[in-house]
């Protein structure tokens, strides 16, 4: 069996225009990655809260995990981790299988995003 080549998302901030923009190019030319996108940097900051950051950080790469599972890598409380893991499922970021456990499926993460003068 093959090998996969590492799995990387990129997450950013774009535009609807520049995100249709990007899916219309990668229908004619190779695709460059998986990208989960807001519209806004404050979006994603209020989507990806340092909590949240940290339940993707223990869940990339590890495959399907049970939220106590999660719960018990991220040193926090089942009820709390369920609700944001359900915030994450909702914004598209995290996967629910169909055995009940959550999933990240990537290996990698890449962040990316300017701030210019105002």
């Amino acid at each position: 069996m093959a090998h996969d080549p590492m799995r990387t998302v990129i997450i950013g901030i774009e535009t609807r225009d520049q995100a249709k923009a990007r899916i219309q190019s990668a229908l004619t030319s190779k695709p460059i990655g998986s990208f989960l996108s807001f519209i806004s940097v404050d979006l994603m900051w209020k989507t990806l809260t340092p909590k949240r950051w940290e339940i993707i950080r223990v869940m990339t790469g590890a495959g399907p995990l049970s939220i106590r599972e999660v719960a018990r890598r991220v040193k926090r409380d089942v009820k709390a981790v369920h609700s944001d893991i359900t915030a994450l499922i909702k914004a598209g970021i995290i996967n629910k299988t169909d055995e009940g456990k959550v999933e990240f499926p990537y290996d990698r993460v890449h962040v990316d995003f300017e701030i210019k003068a105002a």
